[in-house]
């Protein structure tokens, strides 16, 4: 069930065993662009493709008039070129036509539902990747759900949802003050090295007495830490 009382004592386990994450503010603009690339990809690759885009474009104006295939090229690596260099092209070009420059610095005096209603109107960008703004370079209290943070968090009981939308609403209105950065990088560590979407490793994972889980296993497997998080190396 999902109350403060019980984000609280779950962010207390994930800090105990992960510790408070180091964390940098990035600019908007880039932050958004490197968590388009994220989608359906892990980390390293997407990071490498946002290096691309970076080495190649001095300026992200630039990418406006580029030919969509040399954009999905440099951006290959992270997968759905085609699709990413799209939304990509898209943001760019109507932040141009609405606004007469390429930056999201605007976005410093709007509410965290005004950005959402603002960003999403973009087609190929979504709640999740919105909430990563707002949370990476903004400094808003909001914790962006994927689906290790969607997963883990039915598993454990704290929330009973069928989307990742559903759950970062549902999370988000009972979020206490101040921990939405350690709580969904915890979270997505969490999700990556124990409670996998396949052979969750029940036995060793730092929330296991709080977990609801019906389905806990006991395989004796050596834990692979994936602490590397894109969106703190924008």
């Amino acid at each position: 069930m999902v109350t403060n009382k019980v984000i609280t004592k779950l962010n207390s386990l994930l800090i105990k065993r992960f510790g408070i994450p180091k964390r940098k503010k990035s600019n908007p603009l880039n932050l958004l662009i490197a968590t388009i690339l994220s989608q359906n990809t892990n980390d390293k690759n997407s990071y490498q493709a946002y290096k691309n885009l970076k080495a190649n474009y001095s300026d992200w104006k630039l990418l406006i008039s580029e030919d969509i295939k040399k954009i999905e090229q440099t951006i290959k690596i992270a997968g759905l070129g085609k699709q990413k260099s799209r939304t990509i092209k898209s943001l760019l070009s109507e932040l141009n036509r609405k606004y007469g420059k390429v930056s999201l610095d605007f976005l410093k005096s709007y509410s965290n539902e005004k950005i959402i209603d603002e960003l999403t109107s973009i087609k190929g960008i979504g709640v999740k990747t919105v909430s990563c703004v707002l949370l990476f370079s903004l400094n808003r209290n909001v914790c962006p759900v994927d689906t290790h943070v969607h997963r883990t968090l039915n598993r454990i009981g704290i929330v009973r949802t069928n989307s990742p939308v559903k759950t970062f609403y549902l999370i988000n209105e009972n979020l206490p003050k101040g921990i939405a950065h350690s709580f969904h990088t915890n979270m997505i560590r969490l999700g990556r090295e124990y409670c996998k979407s396949r052979n969750p490793i029940c036995n060793k994972c730092p929330i296991l007495k709080m977990c609801e889980f019906e389905n806990k296993n006991n395989i004796a497997v050596k834990i692979k830490e994936n602490d590397f998080m894109l969106l703190d190396n924008i």
